[in-house]
């Protein structure tokens, strides 16, 4: 394990050495946690930005734009012909009009 060197203004290691005494642990590992949630944050950031970059360019190509919206449809009539599937198994008529 290698070792890091960093000065901390005094606010900033007086709230790190709070932390630590509440957890229990040490300064250390207290920082050693932040910045491995800092990175893995900042890793996750990055990968969404990249994914919305991506479906930007997709989604501004024509063809990619029709069969994204031909998949949805399929998705939602599916999903609806298997909602009434399940109405007529349970012995109700999908079609009657309940708001009356």
């Amino acid at each position: 394990m290698s070792a890091l060197s960093l000065r901390l203004p005094d606010d900033i290691d007086l709230r790190l050495e709070q932390e630590a005494v509440v957890e229990g642990r040490s300064r250390s590992e207290v920082a050693r946690a932040a910045i491995v949630e800092y990175l893995e944050r900042r890793e996750k950031e990055r990968f969404m930005a990249e994914m919305v970059e991506e479906a930007r360019r997709a989604y501004s190509n024509p063809a990619i734009r029709r069969e994204a919206r031909e998949i949805a449809d399929d998705v939602v009539d599916d999903g609806l012909d298997a909602i009434i599937a399940d109405e007529r198994t349970a012995g109700i008529d999908p079609d009657e009009k309940w708001w009356r």
